[in-house]
C-alpha cells in the first residue's frame, strides 16, 4: 500500500513539473497559447512572462531548432497544436510559409517593422536580428589587413587563418545570403575554399574563444556573442575585436528572427496579440533590455552603446523569402561541412 502511495505521489509530482515547464509560470492559465520557439530559450523566458503580465495570456513554449520545428509544423499541418512559430533565423519561416501554413498578420504589427525585415506577403515578420561579423585576434592581425569581403576568406592567403561553426542555423543563414547574393557557382567555390582554409568548431562561443585564445586568427559569427561576453566580464572576448564588413558585402548580412501565426490555430486573436507584442514598443524595449543584445527591429527602439547601431551596419539587400535553407544544407554536405 505504501509503495502505491509513493508511486502516485511521484507521478503527480512528475505531471505537475512537466506542466509547469511548458508554461512561463508556476500555475496553469485557462487562457494560453502554444509557441513553437526556435529563438533563444533564455530570451523567450524573459519576454513571455512580461506578455502574460500585460495580457493575462499564458505562453507555453515548445523549444527546438529552426528546421526541426519548421519540419514538424509541415508534418503536423492542420493538426498542429502550435499557435505561433518563432525562429532564430528566417529560412525556416520561408519553409513554413511555402506550405501555406501561416495566417496573415495584422497590418498594425507589420507596419512597425521596416519592409526589408519582413516578407512582402505579410505572412510573418521579423522582430529581432543580428549582424554577421568577423572576430579577429588584434595581436596577430591589423584591422587594415583584414579581408574586404567575407568571400576573401576562401582565398589561399587565408588558409589556416579562420574558423566557423557550420552545423548551426546561424552559419547556414549566412551561407543562404551568400547564395542569394552571389549565385550557386560562386557559393560553391566559396564553400570549397573555406572548407579548405578554415577550422570547424561546434558553436559560435567556441569560435569566439578560439580567436580570443590565439588558436586561430579570425572567426565568422554573429555580433551578440562578443558583446554579451563584454557585458559580463570579457573573459572570453577581451583579447579580440569585431570587424563589421559593411558596404553591402555578404559578410554584412543581417539575419532576422521571424514570428508568425499558424493558420490552424484556434486562438487567432491571442496569437496575433503575442506577435503584436513582439513588434510594439513594449516588447521591443523588453528585447533591448534583455541579456540578448540582438537588434530590435522597430525603429522606435535601439540598443544602448557600445553595441554598434543597426543604422550603421550597411547590410546587403536580401529577399528574406528567397533564403534557401534546404539548398544550402545540400551544398554544405557536398563539401563535407555537414
Amino acid at each position: 500500500m505504501r509503495l502505491r502511495v509513493l508511486a502516485a505521489t511521484a507521478l503527480t509530482t512528475l505531471v505537475a513539473t512537466t506542466l509547469s515547464a511548458c508554461g512561463t509560470g508556476s500555475e496553469e492559465s485557462d487562457r494560453f497559447i502554444t509557441v513553437y520557439n526556435a529563438q533563444h530559450e533564455e530570451l523567450l523566458a524573459e519576454l513571455a512572462p512580461k506578455f502574460t503580465e500585460k495580457t493575462g495570456i499564458d505562453v507555453k513554449l515548445r523549444n527546438g531548432k529552426d528546421f526541426e520545428l519548421g519540419n514538424q509544423l509541415v508534418q503536423e499541418g492542420e493538426q498542429t497544436p502550435a499557435d505561433v512559430f518563432l525562429t532564430e533565423n528566417s529560412p525556416a519561416m520561408s519553409l513554413v510559409e511555402s506550405k501555406g501554413l501561416f495566417a496573415p498578420l495584422d497590418q498594425t504589427s507589420l507596419d512597425r517593422i521596416p519592409e526589408q525585415y519582413r516578407p512582402a506577403s505579410g505572412a510573418w515578420t521579423g522582430f529581432v536580428a543580428r549582424s554577421t561579423v568577423l572576430i579577429y585576434d588584434d595581436d596577430v592581425v591589423d584591422e587594415a589587413d583584414l579581408p574586404e569581403s567575407i568571400l576573401d576568406l576562401a582565398k589561399p592567403e587565408w588558409k589556416g587563418r579562420t574558423s566557423f561553426s557550420p552545423s548551426g542555423a546561424d552559419f547556414q543563414a549566412i551561407v543562404s545570403a551568400v547564395l542569394q547574393l552571389e549565385g550557386e557557382k560562386a557559393t560553391e567555390e566559396w564553400l570549397e575554399g573555406i572548407a579548405e582554409n578554415g577550422t570547424v568548431y561546434q558553436g559560435n562561443n567556441i569560435v569566439m574563444n578560439s580567436v580570443n585564445d590565439s588558436q586561430v586568427e579570425t572567426g565568422i559569427m554573429y555580433h551578440y556573442y562578443w558583446y554579451r561576453d563584454q557585458a559580463e566580464a570579457g573573459e572570453n572576448s577581451n583579447d579580440s575585436r569585431l570587424h563589421f564588413f559593411g558596404k553591402k558585402d555578404p559578410g554584412a548580412f543581417v539575419s532576422v528572427s521571424g514570428a508568425g501565426v499558424l493558420k490552424a490555430s484556434q486562438k487567432q486573436a491571442d496569437a496575433q496579440r503575442f506577435v503584436d507584442y513582439l513588434t510594439d514598443v513594449d516588447g521591443q524595449q523588453a528585447l533591448a533590455d534583455s541579456y540578448a543584445l540582438e537588434y530590435p527591429l522597430n525603429p522606435e527602439v535601439e540598443l544602448e552603446p557600445p553595441v554598434k547601431p543597426l543604422s550603421e551596419l550597411d547590410p546587403p539587400d536580401v529577399d528574406l523569402t528567397e533564403l534557401n535553407g534546404p539548398k544550402v544544407i545540400a551544398m554544405m554536405q557536398e563539401v563535407g561541412l555537414l
